[in-house]
């Protein structure tokens, strides 16, 4: 079983929009709204940042230079990435809306809108997080509880430091994916600029961590994927 990221008090949002004057307009009524925007203008770009780093919401435009909408959507959905889309298109055909819908969008909105009903829509889809707060991740041997924060591994009781268990919290959120270094800075120790000597305390803790979840010596559920993270393998 596995859970959608846990809301923040600053939702980060991905605005995927080719059209710099709609993008420029989203990222500053968002912004102005409390949110934290990273703005993608290309299919490509979008697709990479999808599966490297976190969000809380996406909101997706369906016609982009180099890779779809739909094929970024449908390619996510496939890797069970349970990050929340809304569809933002000027395609307004019904047919439209069902192939966005089935490809695995959360909310389908057709442009031109209103600002006020994207945000009553976003609102609407963080409530929806919310109430699944509460649902342990489950990923292999390892269970963690959001609630009582206490982590098991084959139903044992694992005894982790605050930042381990905070760090094993997203990697679990994002098993299967790889998780870079900048992502592990930026969400786990809220440090915006990523140096060289937090990347040393981040595998300090990825060593750690290992030792504490692995069941032997003969394979680790981290795995390094060099040059760009790390990566919690779905199977221990």
């Amino acid at each position: 079983m596995r859970k959608i990221r846990r809301l923040e008090s600053r939702m980060r949002v991905l605005v995927v929009e080719d059209e710099p004057k709609v993008a420029d307009a989203l990222r500053e009524g968002l912004e102005a709204e409390g949110y934290d925007i990273v703005v993608e203008g290309t299919g490509e770009g979008a697709f990479y940042r999808t599966i490297t780093e976190a969000f809380d919401l996406i909101l997706l435009d369906l016609g982009l230079p180099g890779r779809s909408g739909l094929d970024i959507l449908a390619t996510v959905r496939r890797k069970n990435i349970k990050t929340s889309v809304i569809v933002l298109t000027a395609r307004d055909t019904v047919a439209d809306r069902v192939a966005g819908l089935d490809a695995g969008a959360d909310d389908y909105l057709v442009k031109p809108f209103a600002f006020a009903e994207l945000l009553a829509r976003m609102r609407a889809l963080a409530r929806r997080g919310r109430e699944g707060e509460v649902v342990p991740t489950v990923v292999g041997v390892l269970t963690l509880d959001p609630r009582s924060r206490t982590v098991a591994r084959n139903d044992e009781p694992l005894s982790l430091t605050t930042r381990e268990f905070e760090l094993l919290d997203y990697l679990m959120r994002q098993a299967g994916q790889v998780v870079s270094r900048e992502s592990l800075a930026r969400d786990v120790w809220r440090e915006p600029t990523r140096s060289t000597s937090l990347d040393n305390v981040i595998d300090v803790h990825i060593a750690r961590l290992r030792r504490k979840i692995d069941l032997d010596d003969t394979s680790s559920m981290i795995q390094t994927v060099r040059g760009v993270g790390f990566m919690l393998r779905d199977e221990g």
